[in-house]
């Protein structure tokens, strides 16, 4: 990454002083060439009220000569009456050449062209006279140009230098850039500490919370491992402690029942142990995919209620079901397994003779289920910590009952693929109600 922010970085600059340089001549030899045509101007200016024999001296000729000027009268046909470089008599008429022309017509004229007579680019300054005449002033390129591709080493030295310093800069800029985030890379807690620019906070809080996500995720792991790892334990020791005393023919025929007895009750909480477990891993899952349809929520706690009217009965718990028929959009496995984990609990933790009373009824644009008992209810201490997984208010009536301690946690997962609002009230000796509030339009 360093290497290609320093590779990106390294290009701009180099674009940038490329242009920069090419502008800059380009600007330097219009403002030059202006210059120039301003000095053969004001040489005209000098020379016109000169006579022609003070132009004709030797040594002004040879003046002009080492200055790159050449001086050429032309009449007002286009005849040359005289030129300082060449033989007047042997030139071509001057009418036609854009200076000349564009003197005759505005008074005067300039231009840049190839010069047949001295084989050289020449800038001409053309001016009419007062006779129809035309003076004209000409600068050899030859000077121009010498001084131009001084310039252009002079500017591509300077070039040179700065992408030089740009290469040297855009390294300790990269360094720069980049150090906070080895940083965080290294140790999240330093790069809090580490005075960084303002645009690079919000990524630094983004990478730390999803670390601590991460570990926080990787602790609830751990923990949901050493719990299953525990609580499977404890049933498979029992059935193994109890097969080996049958296999070693110790036990006699009723200790064998009562074994055989035990063996099948631990093997039923192993496999509604194991059931519960892969019924809360598939609902954490995200990229499970529910299908939703409308169902009749009271009818669905009814059967709820017909199912586990044997376990009640041997609880001596009554069951009872108000409210109304309402419809709900929600996945039916789902909502069925919310509803058989909310009665059961609701039986296992009753007391004796006690009551559960389910509730299914419009509540404003929502549906309520409310799922009351008179049981032996949750403490305040407790009821923030009820719907994590493996967590037993009682856990030797949990144990003693068959609960697995990850039905309230399987509940809480489904109230949040339903997007619901969930509530508890309970208060110790008087009963616990879990209260669900339901959309009627959940997609």
């Amino acid at each position: 990454m360093k290497k290609k922010i320093n590779i990106q970085f390294i290009a701009v600059s180099s674009f940038a002083v490329m242009v920069t340089a090419v502008m800059s001549m380009l600007l330097f030899y219009h403002i030059f060439t202006n210059q120039v045509f301003d000095d053969i101007e004001a040489y005209a200016h000098v020379i016109q009220p000169l006579d022609q024999k003070f132009w004709e001296q030797e040594k002004n000729l040879l003046r002009l000569e080492e200055d790159g000027l050449r001086i050429t009268l032309i009449e007002a046909d286009g005849k040359v009456a005289y030129d300082s470089s060449a033989d007047q008599g042997r030139m071509d008429n001057h009418k036609e050449r854009p200076e000349i022309r564009q003197a005759m017509e505005r008074g005067e004229g300039r231009a840049v062209r190839w010069s047949a007579t001295s084989s050289v680019h020449t800038l001409y300054y053309a001016q009419r006279l007062e006779h129809g005449e035309v003076l004209r002033v000409g600068k050899d390129s030859k000077n121009i140009f010498r001084i131009f591709l001084h310039t252009i080493e002079l500017v591509v030295v300077l070039s040179a230098v700065t992408v030089l310093f740009c290469v040297c800069l855009s390294h300790i800029l990269t360094r720069r850039l980049l150090l906070p985030i080895e940083k965080l890379a290294s140790d999240l807690d330093e790069a809090e500490q580490e005075a960084v620019y303002e645009e690079i906070s919000p990524f630094i809080q983004t990478i730390r919370k999803q670390h601590e996500d991460i570990l926080s995720l990787a602790r609830m792991r751990q923990e949901f491992t050493a719990n299953v790892t525990h609580e499977l334990k404890t049933p498979l020791t029992a059935i193994a402690g109890y097969a080996e005393l049958i296999a070693s023919g110790m036990a006699d025929e009723r200790d064998t029942r009562r074994f055989a007895h035990e063996i099948h009750v631990s093997s039923d909480r192993l496999q509604f142990l194991i059931n519960d477990i892969i019924k809360l891993s598939e609902l954490e899952d995200g990229e499970q995919e529910l299908d939703f349809e409308d169902v009749d929520l009271y009818e669905m706690a009814q059967g709820c209620l017909d199912m586990l009217d044997v376990p009640a009965a041997k609880q001596e718990v009554s069951l009872k079901l108000r409210g109304e028929p309402c419809i709900v959009r929600a996945n039916r496995v789902l909502l069925d397994e919310l509803l058989y984990n909310l009665c059961s609990n609701a039986i296992r933790y009753n007391n004796h003779g006690g009551s559960v009373t389910v509730t299914v009824e419009s509540e404003n644009s929502q549906v309520l289920l409310a799922v009351k008992d008179t049981g032996i209810g949750i403490s305040k201490e407790h009821q923030e910590r009820v719907f994590e997984r493996f967590y037993r208010v009682d856990k030797s009536r949990s144990k003693q009952s068959g609960g697995t301690g990850l039905g309230l946690a399987i509940v809480k997962h489904i109230v949040a693929q339903h997007k619901a609002e969930m509530h508890l009230i309970s208060e110790p000796g008087k009963g616990t109600e879990i209260r669900i509030l339901f959309d009627t339009l959940i997609a």
